[in-house]
């Protein structure tokens, strides 16, 4: 049984169709790239899948359990998924550490000390240890993007989706992003990534989803979509693409 299963996801917005019936799956310990044009449907399909914004049609699975249910566990349920926005958002009124602290407290139960303890440890892991007792409006851009990655890790998530991590980012500051998320998936953390960064797709990726228009154009490895894409539509994106934001990390 696959970690997550998207099948068959429709979204509206009145009389705009975004999502068409979009289907696939993603395992444990794989990180799947979603590419394609703005307002193609990418971020809205993020948020269906933790059902910030519910489909109006299909299912959701994780891990065996229907996220899409009418009854479902909800806030169980996106406790097991990490969400990292383009926009970080970070609470301006919490330092670094109890932005990454406050969720095992509020969701998990955990205790205080036992909650600093592990919220420094996943600020270490996104190399900002020394950060912690600074506020957002303290931080640059990259490293507030690592705190919003370091409170998703300090959930234990099942998976992490990540909605652009790096597009709100000045390009000095990309890598370092980056950076985290590569070591991430060497660590085997199952990941879904929407981004325009191919350099990070080509090497981490383990399949590549290209998305217009509410639907799946192509599929595949980094290998096969960049060497021999099979529609010419994502060559041509791709190529596009390229020439915008260039290939490398």
């Amino acid at each position: 049984m696959s970690l997550l299963t998207i099948k068959d996801i429709h979204k509206a917005y009145g009389g705009l169709e975004v999502l068409k019936g979009v289907s696939f799956s993603l395992e444990q310990g794989e990180t799947k790239v979603i590419i394609g044009p703005s307002g193609t449907g990418k971020s809205t399909l993020l948020r269906c899948i933790n059902r910030l914004s519910p489909p109006d049609a299909g299912e959701v699975w994780l891990d065996g359990e229907e996220v899409t249910a009418p009854k479902a566990h909800i806030n169980a349920l996106r406790a097991e998924m990490g969400f990292v926005f383009q926009s970080f958002n970070l609470f301006s009124h919490l330092t670094a550490l109890r932005n990454v602290r406050i969720g095992p407290i509020k969701v998990k139960g955990m205790n205080k000390d036992a909650a600093t303890k592990l919220a420094m440890e996943e600020l270490e892991r996104v190399g900002l240890s020394d950060k912690a007792n600074a506020y957002p409006a303290q931080l640059s851009g990259g490293q507030k993007q690592r705190v919003s990655i370091a409170r998703a890790l300090a959930m234990s998530p099942k998976l992490i989706l990540f909605d652009e991590p790096t597009s709100a980012l000045d390009p000095e500051l990309i890598g370092e992003v980056l950076t985290v998320m590569i070591n991430l998936a060497k660590e085997g953390m199952t990941m879904l990534v929407v981004t325009h960064e191919m350099g990070f797709a080509r090497s981490v990726a383990d399949e590549i989803i290209f998305m217009e228009n509410g639907v799946i154009v192509e599929q595949g490895s980094p290998g096969q979509m960049f060497a021999h894409p099979q529609h010419k539509r994502t060559g041509e994106f791709l190529h596009k693409i390229n020439e915008l934001y260039g290939e490398a990390e």
